[in-house]
């Protein structure tokens, strides 16, 4: 990963908040420079603030789906489980992958982030308290986070996106899959500390 760009970076001063990672955790880490860690933050958040990201994670109980991020069409909403309702449960439309017939996008488990995950008018210390905050974050460790956030093919998909109905490629994130999970895993493995911004 080419964090040259960000050499200006090493002067801002991080670590108001860190998070602690338990022991035998802590043991497999490589140890960076804690300024190091500012462009790891910074790649991650280019993916968790792009709209592939964040039209499923809304403040309120509609979804938002396309490259405007508009309400989602037929008045879909959260429900009980964040799958939607009986009718229009989110596995109503939404398979395991991608159908590029219809330009309907798909992925394993495909559902709304619960509202305690809510991104939406965040910032992105914002953000990465939520992520951190095991009273919101389903009690998922660090570690835990970081398989979430690296391996969860929901996630993922936001990489392949497919195409609209119009044949048109979903936008994808800035930075490539393969960045980005250096990036998580960077952050992560060295405390997860979020800059003062």
């Amino acid at each position: 990963m080419n964090y040259k760009k960000y050499i200006f970076l090493f002067a801002v001063p991080l670590a108001v908040f860190s998070f602690n990672l338990p022991e035998k955790e802590e043991s497999a880490v490589v140890k960076i420079e804690a300024q190091e860690a500012q462009p790891a933050f910074d790649t991650m958040m280019k993916v968790l603030t792009h709209k592939r990201c964040m039209n499923c994670h809304p403040s309120g109980d509609r979804p938002r789906q396309g490259e405007d991020s508009h309400l989602h069409y037929f008045g879909i909403e959260r429900g009980k489980e964040n799958h939607g309702f009986e009718a229009t449960t989110c596995n109503t439309c939404h398979q395991s992958k991608n159908n590029d017939a219809s330009g309907v996008p798909g992925a394993p488990h495909w559902s709304l982030a619960p509202i305690s995950m809510a991104w939406e008018g965040k910032s992105r210390i914002e953000i990465a308290e939520i992520i951190l905050d095991r009273s919101k974050n389903g009690n998922k460790s660090a570690k835990e986070i970081e398989k979430h956030m690296t391996e969860d093919e929901l996630v993922l998909w936001a990489f392949e996106p497919g195409i609209h109905a119009d044949r048109t490629p979903r936008e994808k994130p800035p930075v490539s899959k393969e960045e980005f999970i250096a990036a998580v895993k960077t952050w992560i493995q060295n405390g997860a500390k979020i800059p003062n911004e």
